[in-house]
């Protein structure tokens, strides 16, 4: 299969042309070991029992390869990071090591790396590297803060976003066709359950525990729920709740598997607002995912069936997902302008803005997502409200929608559909 090139693709290659190691880091089958493999002349798997029982015995011994070299999976001989680090504090030439890895070690290396080894996140496929549609809006133009017209077309309908919700931005599994994809998620999900946990030391006594939970807080995207309203939803019916002390251990280990990826609350160092709420939005890896474990697929996503978890929640699950696809998309392409992502939420929900953009300087590109085709006054509400707030500090405000066309709006808001959105 060729391999087909990702955002994270030119963020390594700047990397490795300046600095001697890169460790990327994501969810089992996001696509970094194919990644890696495109520029390694030496590569060693330690998934593979036989050359980890080598280099457990001697862990230098990979300093000898020829360079670039690929060291699969680091995380299970943890010892082989010290003996990259070292080799990077005598002097390595840029573009010697990258390493991969799809969990943190349970037994961390004696040093954590930093200085030495430089980390870039995988996530799963955007809708742009997805092929699908044609990229023609800038999200680095977007982040300039220029605010230039915006232009653009696709033929993309709310069908086809519950396909992609439910399609996977995993590159092994989105080839399938639905039964075999669903399969595939499933066999996932089992995996995380049966073998996941063990590796990190957290075996799972209760598995159908740990599965509610999981299915209750994919019930819980896009929406900043209490963990112990999850909890409550995972085990309503049941007289006796699992204790705080089983539950957060599951958070804890499936952020370590990225499996998990929270949305962090913005929290400027200024004082121009007052009562932003604290609490992470929830988000899973892949929407996929989420939809999986809640028994969806497009057409019930699209009839507007909801899960049988009990989240409180505004709306049809399809416009959690679709924002769960978008932050997806967002990340990929923040990441690859050096910027943050955050989520604004006032206390008690008095204004909510889905997504943050924060670049170095402090300021913020700021967008809502709409799982509508048109876009309307009262959608733009709260962008208008934080851009007379911040003034010169909000370098532009979009609406990220699943109509057909981009353009800009008569009070400079741009309009854009998610399909268009690239790096």
């Amino acid at each position: 299969m060729a391999y087909t090139r990702r955002t994270v693709d030119d963020e390594l290659d700047g990397l490795l042309a300046e600095l001697p190691a890169v460790a990327i880091e994501g969810p089992r089958g996001v696509g970094k070991t194919a990644t890696a493999e495109q520029r390694a002349k030496t590569a060693v798997y330690l998934d593979d029992p036989a050359q980890r029982v080598v280099l457990e015995a001697e862990p230098g011994q990979i300093l000898a390869a020829p360079p670039p070299v690929l060291i699969d999976e680091w995380q299970k001989v943890p010892a082989v990071w010290d003996a990259v680090r070292r080799a990077v504090d005598r002097g390595s030439e840029p573009g010697r090591f990258i390493l991969t890895g799809s969990a943190s070690p349970v037994s961390a290396p004696s040093h954590s790396g930093a200085g030495r080894i430089v980390t870039l996140r995988m996530r799963p496929m955007t809708l742009a590297e997805r092929g699908i549609s044609a990229a023609e809006i800038s999200f680095a133009e977007l982040l300039s803060g220029r605010r230039r017209p915006v232009f653009g077309e696709t033929t993309m309908t709310l069908k086809t976003y519950a396909h992609e919700i439910v399609g996977s931005g995993f590159p092994g599994i989105r080839g399938f066709g639905d039964r075999g994809r669903r399969a595939q998620l499933d066999g996932y999900i089992r995996r995380i359950i049966d073998v996941d946990f063990a590796e990190q030391d957290r075996a799972v006594r209760r598995p159908a525990v740990l599965e509610r939970w999981l299915a209750a807080y994919a019930a819980a995207t896009a929406t900043t729920a209490s963990f112990e309203t999850i909890r409550d939803a995972a085990t309503a019916g049941y007289r006796e709740k699992p204790a705080k002390t089983t539950t957060i251990p599951y958070r804890d280990v499936l952020e370590r598997l990225w499996v998990v990826e929270p949305l962090p609350a913005w929290l400027p160092s200024s004082n121009r607002f007052s009562r932003l709420a604290q609490a992470p939005k929830h988000h899973l890896a892949d929407p996929a995912l989420a939809a999986r474990l809640l028994g969806l697929d497009d057409a019930t996503l699209l009839a507007g069936r909801g899960p049988a978890a009990a989240i409180p929640h505004v709306g049809p699950l399809i416009g959690q997902l679709f924002e769960s696809l978008v932050t997806l998309c967002v990340r990929v392409f923040a990441q690859a302008s050096e910027a943050r992502v955050y989520h604004l939420r006032q206390h008690g929900g008095r204004r909510e803005i889905d997504l943050i953009v924060e670049r170095s300087d402090q300021r913020i590109l700021a967008l809502e997502v709409k799982l509508r085709a048109a876009v309307q006054d009262d959608d733009v509400r709260n962008l208008l409200w934080l851009r007379e707030h911040l003034g010169e500090n909000c370098l532009d405000t979009v609406v990220v929608h699943t109509g057909p066309r981009a353009y800009r709006r008569a009070d400079g808001i741009a309009v854009v559909p998610a399909a268009l959105l690239g790096a």
